[in-house]
């Protein structure tokens, strides 16, 4: 159950980082294609910061503490920060390559979910990952002739 915790952690403050990341993108994208990138970012911004408090819910019935601060999802997070403003294609690769590392970290979570008999909590991740594979779809079809 302590693996499950700790790769729940892992997984919650991941998530909110790649929200965070993709509303970034949202706010600072620019250039001839400004509004179809504008509004792509916002719909994945907007999928995955809806699930935060559900997430974070599911993490507490694990009975461990959900991770609330800054300092402790940067901690945590396997999505690293962008504090550089990008060109809109590089956007988009970086997205995509953060929401591959997402659907791996969920699958870890989701495996241990599994082996703990914490199955409504695996149905939750495996939602999750079908959502993530949707961003990616997305991601690389509006990379697609760049």
């Amino acid at each position: 159950m302590e693996q499950l915790q700790q790769f729940a952690k892992i997984a919650f403050a991941s998530t909110y980082s790649f929200a965070l990341k993709a509303q970034n993108f949202h706010w600072n994208v620019e250039g001839s294609d400004f509004l179809e990138h504008h509004q792509l970012f916002e719909i994945i911004y907007n999928e995955v910061y809806g699930v935060v408090d559900d997430f974070a819910e599911n993490i507490r019935k694990l009975e461990t503490y959900t991770p609330a601060s800054l300092s402790r999802f940067n901690m945590l997070s396997k999505i690293e920060d962008e504090t550089q403003i990008l060109l809109p294609q590089e956007m988009l690769r970086e997205l995509l390559m953060d929401n591959e590392k997402m659907i791996i970290i969920l699958k870890k979570t989701y495996d241990a979910a599994e082996a703990a008999g914490k199955h409504g909590f695996s149905n939750f991740l495996a939602e999750r990952m079908d959502n993530h594979e949707k961003h990616g779809w997305f991601l690389r079809a509006s990379l697609k002739g760049n």
